[in-house]
């Protein structure tokens, strides 16, 4: 684990394994571990670099917007060098982030990866991150514990593993409440539809098929809007692949990265 000090903070990086460089941001309401299943493999092929989004484990907070996450992320990227072949992968919020990288700092990689993300969020999803923010505020992260595991997976999921409330939960309590509450403003405010013709990077953009935190449709429109961009719907998963299904996402992933028998 590393901590990379840039102009107004530090982010948290734990790095494994060598190889082109990929950056892997994760989600809104699951930390770092999201990516325990996909990284020993990513990592035989890879420098992997898990970065602690800014306001959680070890990275201070930013801004209040989503450009602001990703211009302190980009800082920390030029100090890691990422060099020919680096890429950058980024899961729901962490999806957010890896846009707004792009379109701000697109020259600091090569290629992007956006798992189960969008560009925005219409209305009536706005009002879900206000609501969280509000449970939190009111009562403490262990108040969205249901919530989350409902918007990460699916009823069959939920149904065939009912220990996975608890398992959110245990995640949720380690974070900072007041970040997470900036993190869900960030949310409701984010809007980078208008950025998506800036970005020049090679673009996969990957979704769960039975995600209802941020559903197809929302991922087909950012492989419309964005060029170079290739889009692969997972069957019978939610929000975080990596998580519920680590093969079938490797086996899409794969050719993209070039993973040995991608």
């Amino acid at each position: 684990m590393a901590r990379i000090d840039v102009a107004g903070g530090s982010v948290d990086i734990i790095s494994l394994g060598e190889g082109p460089a990929l950056v892997l941001l994760h989600s809104l309401l699951i930390d770092r571990s999201a990516f325990d299943r996909v990284a020993p493999e990513l990592a035989r092929s890879r420098r992997v670099h898990l970065v602690a989004l800014p306001g959680f484990d070890g990275s201070t907070p930013a801004g209040p917007a989503v450009e602001d996450y990703a211009d302190r992320i980009a800082d920390a990227l030029r100090l890691l060098r990422l060099g020919p072949g680096s890429a950058v992968l980024g899961n729901g919020f962490g999806g957010f982030v890896a846009l707004a990288l792009a379109a701000r700092h697109g020259g600091l990689f090569e290629k992007l990866l956006l798992v189960d993300t969008a560009a925005r969020f219409p209305a009536a999803a706005r009002s879900a991150f206000a609501v969280m923010a509000d449970k939190v505020a009111a009562g403490g992260m262990g108040e969205v514990a249901e919530i989350a595991a409902r918007r990460i997976f699916h009823d069959a999921y939920l149904a065939a593993h009912p220990e996975a409330v608890a398992e959110r939960r245990a995640v949720l309590l380690r974070f900072d409440p007041q970040s997470f509450i900036a993190a869900c403003r960030a949310l409701e405010r984010v809007d980078l539809a208008g950025e998506l013709a800036r970005i020049a990077n090679p673009t996969l953009v990957v979704v769960g098929e039975l995600d209802a935190a941020t559903p197809l449709d929302l991922a087909r429109e950012l492989a419309r809007d964005i060029r170079q961009a290739r889009f692969v719907p997972l069957p019978g998963c939610g929000h975080c692949p990596p998580l519920e299904q680590p093969q079938a996402f490797l086996a899409a992933v794969g050719p993209f990265l070039d993973l040995p028998g991608g």
